[in-house]
């Protein structure tokens, strides 16, 4: 059966909670607000509407980034699988819906991140790849990285190098 995936744009309620299982996998859980806003013609102006509540669970390497970047009001936008997450009390059986998220980010609509990717250490064959430390002040962050997209800094490969001669764009 194919799963619920969905996309749901909206604030941080509460700040996100990591936890560590018995297993030893890390789980980041935080719940989100997203306000459906309609636009009223008497007053020619847009209001809020509905809201729907739900909860964010983010595993491995995606919770622990959560957990170390996303506050308490943040504008985000969650992508992941929608589900009903159910117990029982002795009020009878409850339920609320639940998010378990493939991918978090933030809203840019509402404001500016400063993103930083999180250095890796190649991995031999059939091994998982090591966190490495983040540069120290002086050192080049970059270093044994691609440099396409850093200004100044010309590409590593020439996407041709056989062409001596400009070919013109197509139009």
């Amino acid at each position: 059966m194919k799963e619920t995936d969905v996309t749901v744009v909206g604030n941080v309620v509460n700040a996100p909670q990591r936890s560590r299982l018995a297993n030893g996998a890390g789980v980041t859980n935080f719940r989100m607000a997203s306000t459906s806003r309609r636009f009223d013609r008497e007053t020619q102006s847009w209001t809020d509407h509905r809201t729907l509540f739900v909860d964010v669970e983010c595993w491995g390497e995606l919770g622990g980034n959560v957990s170390h970047t996303v506050s308490k009001g943040d504008p985000v936008i969650v992508v992941g699988e929608l589900y009903t997450h159910e117990w029982e009390t002795d009020q009878g059986r409850r339920s609320r819906p639940q998010v378990r998220a493939e991918a978090v980010g933030p809203d840019l609509s509402r404001g500016v991140a400063d993103f930083r990717r999180t250095l890796r250490a190649a991995a031999a064959p059939g091994q998982a790849e090591e966190p490495v430390e983040e540069a120290s002040p002086g050192e080049d962050p970059y270093a044994g990285r691609s440099t396409d997209y850093i200004e100044g800094v010309e590409t590593l490969n020439p996407a041709d190098s056989d062409v001596s001669e400009p070919v013109p764009a197509l139009t």
